[in-house]
């Protein structure tokens, strides 16, 4: 068994322990469940549904096909193999005789679409092995998202390149507004920095100016990008990796002004939004230092109740934050009771997005750091703006 391996199988095995959970069944088909590559990596040209069997109190196991249980790499798991699904209900059968409850990537109600990965149909067919099938959800945090030293390191690495980068984007407006520079041609800029820093390159960037800041997923093609002009407000998000396997992402959202005086409205909306993204920082902190753990979705009603407050819940239109990991949203705990109601704690090694928004109809405001919960506390990884960018020219 691989040395990541062992670690995640030993962790869930903790896990299991405390929560009363006989074993935890990850199960997959054509790449469906993350998951799985998470706990024992990637298994090339996997053409049929296959298992892997952790127990609380004895070894590992993967349940494949014969046709493709050659594909996996020599480790001393053990592997138990069928061919027809008559004899793969039998093995499964017979792999959760002494079992009751048992862990999946499943989610009541589907209420974490994030964590539910495993159709209702394979979980009625390990039901009939008369087992109680609860959500992974926990299980997978504490054993897989968990960081180490390293995965922090790449992931500060990253973060430093995105605000070297962002306040370079931000320069670039300024030098070339008389060449009527575009939303799409500051993206491009971006992506070129990144390939310079060699960085991944996925999707995005988000550049955004007036009321196409209001869409949080906006991003600019070549034919309908608008050209930036002065007294116009431009919103930058803009998230990569090191190109480098195992790397952990980055995320940051900044906000700027073509201009020397922000408009007053511009400017409220501003410090609403990055109050309400230090109110949850500081909630987090002060939780920390009492030893009690917050969940994802308490976070986020600290952060909308601070912007209703305000006169602006309407316009905080998505969860306050995300999970980061390899992939820019990952599988650990959100932050977020609006889109769903994430009730996993957030744990020492995670790291997450805190990047509440408000998005008016001339404009929208997101301000977005980077937060790695250590065993000491809440630290932002990533530079927090404090005013909005005068984009000089």
């Amino acid at each position: 068994m691989s040395q990541s391996i062992e670690n995640t199988v030993l962790k869930s095995k903790e896990f299991m322990s405390s929560n009363s959970i006989d074993g935890w069944l990850i199960y997959d088909y054509r790449y469906s469940n993350p998951v799985m590559e998470d706990t024992i990596g990637h298994v090339p040209n996997m053409t049929r549904p296959y298992w892997f069997w952790i127990p609380v109190n004895s070894d590992p196991l993967i349940l494949s096909s014969t046709v493709d249980i050659e594909r996996f790499p020599k480790t001393n798991i053990a592997k138990l193999s069928w061919s027809s699904r008559v004899e793969m209900i039998d093995v499964l059968g017979e792999t959760l005789r002494h079992s009751k409850t048992i862990a999946m990537e499943y989610s009541p109600n589907c209420e974490l679409p994030r964590v539910s990965r495993v159709d209702a149909g394979t979980i009625e067919l390990v039901k009939q092995a008369g087992v109680e099938v609860v959500s992974s959800a926990d299980l997978f945090q504490y054993s897989t998202q968990v960081w180490s030293n390293n995965d922090l390191k790449s992931h500060e690495k990253a973060s430093s390149l995105l605000t070297q980068i962002v306040y370079e984007a931000f320069s670039y407006i300024g030098d070339n507004l008389s060449n009527k520079v575009t939303e799409f041609q500051v993206a491009e800029f971006i992506r070129s920095r990144f390939i310079e820093e060699n960085m991944e390159i996925t999707d995005g960037p988000v550049v955004a100016t007036n009321s196409h800041s209001s869409d949080p997923h906006y991003e600019p093609d070549k034919e309908n990008s608008s050209v930036i002009q002065k007294s116009d407000w431009v919103l930058i998000d803009l998230w990569s990796s090191l190109a480098e396997e195992g790397s952990m992402a980055a995320d940051i959202t900044w906000t700027g002004y073509v201009g020397n005086k922000i408009p007053t409205k511009n400017q409220n909306v501003f410090d609403i939004v990055i109050g309400a993204r230090d109110c949850a920082l500081d909630y987090l902190i002060n939780a920390h230092q009492k030893g009690r753990l917050v969940k994802g979705y308490e976070i986020d009603k600290i952060a909308r109740e601070y912007i209703f407050k305000a006169g602006y819940g309407e316009y905080f239109k998505h969860r306050l934050g995300h999970s980061i990991g390899k992939e820019i949203h990952s599988n650990a705990v959100n932050l977020d009771s609006y889109e769903t109601y994430d009730t996993r704690n957030i744990i020492p090694g995670i790291c997450f997005s805190i990047e509440p928004g408000i998005y008016l109809p001339e404009f929208g405001v997101r301000s977005e750091i980077d937060v790695f919960l250590s065993e000491d506390g809440p630290i932002p990884t990533t530079e927090m703006q404090t005013s909005p960018v005068i984009i000089e020219f």
